[in-house]
């Protein structure tokens, strides 16, 4: 089962390349961040006349995610539990059924910028929510993964000048130290679990010439509990995407599980 990430900074911006990523790229399953509309703006049969089930949990202009599935969709749920006050649209899961169940949780973790301020506050409590429901998904000793936009830079070898990025919410420690508590309650980070080394970068700003300097960093990550790690074949990329026509500033990134 391939599942991808893809953070398409707004759907109409990209009204032709995502349908003809999808066509490329075949994912069995899809999360996408920053859809940037309301639910009933979705352009569903775009995607439905692709085979795909569709879920979406959306907000006018800002933020936004959805599930787009060519596998049964069930027990959807939107909005990080932990604060019924919180109203922006950045999270949402539901279990795919293959040859057997996997509860995929999409996520748009807050920037965070600027730092420090309310912002980063509001980014590190959305965090520990975060990490509460973490340790739920690994209680239920089930397949599990949480995919998305983490807007965290986790080691300085994830950013071309890392030094650029200190005072970033991105980078700033407490963000990371709040990111290594997740993963160390026993998930695997997909893409570091088959590939090491600097140099692989799943976001490029559109000024000053990123692209093609190659001025990136990786924010786009995949958590796998241990029964979802079990199940890793790949993890991969799709960096050529951002070279694309009318691409977005983030690349697709996704796993191969035996599912």
């Amino acid at each position: 089962m391939k599942i991808a990430t893809f953070n398409i900074n707004g759907i109409k911006a990209r009204a032709e390349a995502l349908p003809r990523w999808l066509n490329d790229a075949q994912p069995d399953v899809a999360l996408l961040q920053e859809i940037k509309c309301v639910d009933e703006a979705f352009p569903r049969e775009m995607f439905e006349e692709r085979g795909y089930n569709v879920e979406t949990h959306g907000q006018k202009s800002f933020n936004g995610v959805a599930v787009l599935s060519k596998l049964p969709l069930e027990d959807v749920t939107r909005g990080l539990p932990g604060d019924d006050e919180d109203e922006q649209a950045r999270w949402i899961e539901a279990t795919v059924v293959g040859k057997r169940a996997l509860r995929i949780c999409g996520l748009y973790l807050p920037n965070g910028n600027p730092a420090p301020g309310p912002k980063f506050d509001y980014k590190l409590a959305w965090m520990e929510r975060l990490y509460d429901r973490a340790r739920d998904l690994l209680a239920s000793e089930e397949p599990a993964l949480m995919a998305g936009d983490y807007n965290i830079i986790p080691q300085a070898e994830d950013a071309k000048r890392p030094d650029a990025w200190r005072e970033d919410a991105l980078f700033r420690p407490e963000s990371r130290t709040a990111f290594r508590k997740i993963v160390n309650l026993g998930f695997t980070e997909a893409f570091r679990a088959c590939t090491q080394g600097p140099g692989h970068y799943s976001f490029w700003d559109y000024q000053a010439g990123a692209w093609n300097k190659n001025d990136g960093i990786r924010i786009d990550h995949f958590l796998l509990t241990p029964q979802a790690a079990d199940l890793l074949r790949d993890c991969r990329i799709d960096a050529e995407v951002r070279g694309h026509e009318k691409p977005s500033d983030h690349v697709p990134v996704w796993v191969d599980l035996d599912l």
